[in-house]
């Protein structure tokens, strides 16, 4: 018998109240960090939509965790943004306190992140430390802090590209960026949902044609990924603040004018009309879907585990599209766009849930 296990006096194996309070304090880590990559999501749409994020134009890891502490030093960094593209052709005769505005953003985003680091990383050598981690269980958790610190490296690989020849930076790697924080948001949840919904001593999940609508919630979560990397195209473009109707764009439904550059796969990246267009179509898909999802899951008497679910998925992904439809024919005002960047957190547990259950919960049966 397995030190994780015990046998209760029905003979049936059941977890230790060791593993169980083990998992469950692993589960609150995790989403504790959730909830920081959430605020990090919010505070990074807020660096964008304020124009802030080039204005720390050095990469200091431990030394940046301080700000500038005299005048002397904040006209240290405003020369060195003096230097810049961004500076020289949009914001020449910057005044200090108008670049303070735009540095506090960068550098609270930069901080949160490096919390993030310390957040994730101490608990987990503490956990493995102590030996409350599974062993099974490690390799994923390495895997997440592995994550995370690649997401650093993205970050200066972004802000790299508008220090030089541009005055912003690449939305391919903002795009990337983006799509990476919502990864690990996606990874570290699911991990947490899986401690919650199969703890040990659990049989193991139904076999693969018993799972109903495990296809469907793995298609949800990869059309969300691709989702969130085509509103990344959108932000890194500023391409909400283009074609401010709906639902037809530029006059039309499908407007002309989707692929006038040359070649053609680069309107897909760089052609504003395309990028707010796929964006459209794509969240037009994916609530489709959703909705459908719910609909078929509250007919299939298999189902019935996966019902909150399905019905949680419908509500998120509507009410994104229209926060979505709202800040566009708002011409992208800060407060709302800031919620639909944040909202998309809600999206992302909503169909995590539904993926979770489809995947390992036991389907019950007719």
């Amino acid at each position: 018998m397995s030190e994780t296990t015990a046998t209760s006096p029905s003979g049936a194996l059941e977890p230790s109240p060791r593993v169980v309070r083990d998992r469950r304090a692993i589960r609150i880590w995790l989403y504790g960090i959730c909830l920081l990559i959430f605020a990090m999501i919010v505070v990074g749409g807020a660096t964008r939509l304020t124009d802030s994020g080039l204005s720390i134009t050095e990469w200091k890891p431990i030394h940046g965790i301080i700000p500038p502490l005299s005048v002397a030093e904040w006209e240290e960094e405003l020369e060195k943004y003096r230097q810049i593209p961004e500076y020289q052709l949009v914001n020449k005769g910057m005044s200090l306190e108008e670049f303070k505005f735009i540095f506090w953003w960068e550098w609270g985003h930069r901080l949160l992140g490096r919390i993030i680091g310390l957040a994730f990383f101490v608990p987990l050598v503490w956990f493995w430390w102590r030996g409350r981690v599974e062993r099974q269980l490690l390799p994923w958790l390495v895997g997440g802090f592995v994550l995370g610190g690649m997401q650093g490296v993205v970050g200066w690989w972004m802000v790299v590209s508008g220090l030089a020849e541009r005055v912003d930076v690449s939305q391919y790697r903002l795009a990337v960026h983006l799509t990476l924080a919502c990864l690990i948001f996606l990874y570290l949840f699911s991990l947490a949902r899986y401690l919650a919904l199969t703890p040990v001593g659990r049989p193991a999940a139904a076999p693969e044609r018993q799972r109903p609508f495990l296809g469907t919630a793995t298609l949800l979560l990869v059309l969300l990924v691709a989702q969130i990397f085509l509103g990344g195209l959108v932000a890194g473009l500023k391409a909400g603040f283009s074609f401010n109707t709906w639902p037809l764009m530029d006059g039309a439904f499908i407007p002309s004018g989707l692929w006038t550059m040359a070649p053609a796969w680069i309107n897909h990246f760089e052609n504003v009309l395309t990028v707010q267009f796929q964006h459209r179509m794509t969240a037009y898909l994916i609530v489709a879907l959703g909705l459908w999802a719910m609909w078929a899951v509250y007919r299939s008497g298999a189902a019935r585990h996966l019902r909150g679910a399905a019905h949680g998925v419908a509500v998120a992904l509507v009410v994104q599209m229209v926060i979505g439809i709202a800040t566009l024919l708002g011409h992208v005002p800060f407060w709302l766009a800031l919620a639909h960047q944040g909202f998309i957190a809600v999206v992302m547990v909503a169909v995590v849930e539904f993926w979770v259950r489809a995947r390992f919960s036991e389907p019950v049966r007719a």
